[in-house]
């Protein structure tokens, strides 16, 4: 029996639909059902919503849908700031295609590839472009790709284009566009140097803005782990090696984090690749393609896969460091585990001068645990956020209950603690700042 699609009320290309309904998409997300009409009736929108909420088939199927397959001329240009995020929307762009019999064409220009290549590929010109702000305005000035009929322009994942510099590399294609021109932007946050050039081209836009119920995925159990002044690098290989998860991604602020990050992994005889600015085009493309081939257990990254890539089966989230100047990309790096509806952890590593930072998550819903790793075996310490700490019983096999447990951490069983008197705890406590005290004044030494 055939399961009729909710996409079917948009009068979609019979084709588009049958592409939805093979890759068993029968339900419109939010940002689908408030963008989709808007877009295919030509209006500017702007789309703010957390990532795993569907926008890129939000912007792909009214694109598709609204494309004149009799002119064989650049008729929508989608931009994303990296290779890898260009690359996973070409592939969704591929998926919908898929069933369309060559009617519409589409091409992924990006950095990295063979210039000339590039421009002796175009000299068909495609309807739909995908592809990085800098490559796609090197052919537009080689007069290789012709975007001046263009009249559908998307900018996507807009805040990480400005901080990265890209915005005014896509200024300069719009201009090439024509005057009737719609635009499609989606940004999880819009800052306000942003306005500018929203203002500049963007005619009345919706503004939909799909406010989660939580700030990241409910399915994700968030951790926190105190480094106390120990060797970093070695606890986060203990903590890899603790969870030996499916796929882990383990993040850093820096590129020389990665590698260092990488390095030690590597050492300990874990099966590890990095990602980052730093490497080749060619180099990126092979390790994303070892990941999705399911080779690798460990990806070291910097926030340049934090943004927007789909990677599947991401089951553990470690921050080697909370990230140091927007808290955003602590929800952009959670984001990648806890898709479709699985589970996942996400364990940071903190200081003390990151409490700040943890009260600023904590303010936005984020309940965290308080964890450390004695002796190979997880334990639950005080939480010094929130009061109340959730915890999980361990049934058996037979039904029967045995203690709580940290929850999803493959902790030990815990013991029920002995009552003991407040005036205890208290000096029990100033003994031991007073320990991390000396420890702390010797290392300055």
């Amino acid at each position: 029996m055939s399961t009729k699609s909710n996409f079917e009320r948009f009068q979609l290309k019979p084709f588009i639909i049958e592409a939805l309904t093979e890759q068993r998409f029968f339900m419109p997300t939010e940002i689908q059902e408030r963008l989709i009409p808007a877009i295919i009736s030509g209006k500017d929108v702007i789309g703010q919503s957390q990532t795993g909420s569907g926008k890129t088939l939000a912007f792909l199927i009214p694109i598709v849908e609204r494309i004149d397959v009799t002119k064989e001329e650049v008729q929508a240009v989608i931009t994303a700031p990296t290779r890898e995020l260009a690359g996973q929307i070409f592939a969704e762009l591929e998926k919908i295609l898929k069933n369309a019999n060559g009617e519409v064409s589409a091409k992924l220009i990006v950095g990295g590839t063979d210039r000339l290549r590039e421009i002796g590929r175009l000299k068909t010109q495609p309807q739909i472009v995908v592809g990085t702000p800098g490559r796609i305005y090197d052919m537009v000035e080689e007069q290789a790709l012709k975007v001046y009929t263009t009249e559908m322009l998307v900018v996507d994942e807009a805040d990480q284009m400005l901080d990265m510099g890209f915005i005014e590399e896509v200024d300069k294609i719009a201009s090439r566009m024509g005057e009737v021109l719609q635009m499609l932007v989606f940004s999880a946050t819009i800052p306000e140097k942003l306005q500018p050039f929203l203002k500049k081209y963007m005619n009345n836009p919706r503004h939909v803005q799909v406010d989660p119920h939580q700030t990241t995925a409910e399915r994700i159990e968030h951790f926190l782990l105190p480094a106390r002044h120990r060797d970093r690098l070695k606890l986060v290989v203990d903590v890899a090696k603790k969870y030996n998860p499916y796929f882990a991604i383990i993040f850093a602020n820096t590129k020389e984090q990665v590698d260092e990050v990488a390095d030690a992994m590597l050492q300990a005889g874990l099966n590890v690749e990095r990602i980052h600015g730093g490497l080749l085009p060619r180099q990126r493309k092979q390790v994303m393609k070892e990941v999705n081939a399911g080779k690798v257990q460990y990806l070291v990254a910097s926030d340049l896969a934090a943004r927007g890539i789909d990677i599947k089966g991401v089951t553990h989230i470690i921050n080697y460091e909370l990230p140091k100047n927007d808290l955003d990309w602590y929800v952009h790096r959670v984001g990648r585990s806890a898709r479709a509806g699985e589970s996942g952890i996400a364990l940071s590593i903190y200081e003390e001068k990151d409490e700040a930072s943890i009260q600023k998550l904590t303010d936005r819903k984020i309940r965290f645990t308080y964890v450390d790793l004695k002796n190979g075996e997880w334990v639950e310490l005080e939480n010094k956020v929130r009061r109340h700490v959730r915890k999980t019983t361990l049934v058996t096999p037979t039904g029967t209950k045995k203690g709580t447990v940290l929850a999803n951490t493959g902790g030990k069983a815990k013991a029920k603690p002995k009552k003991v008197k407040p005036s205890y705890k208290k000096r029990a406590r100033w003994a031991q700042e007073k320990i991390d005290q000396k420890a702390r004044r010797k290392n300055k030494k």
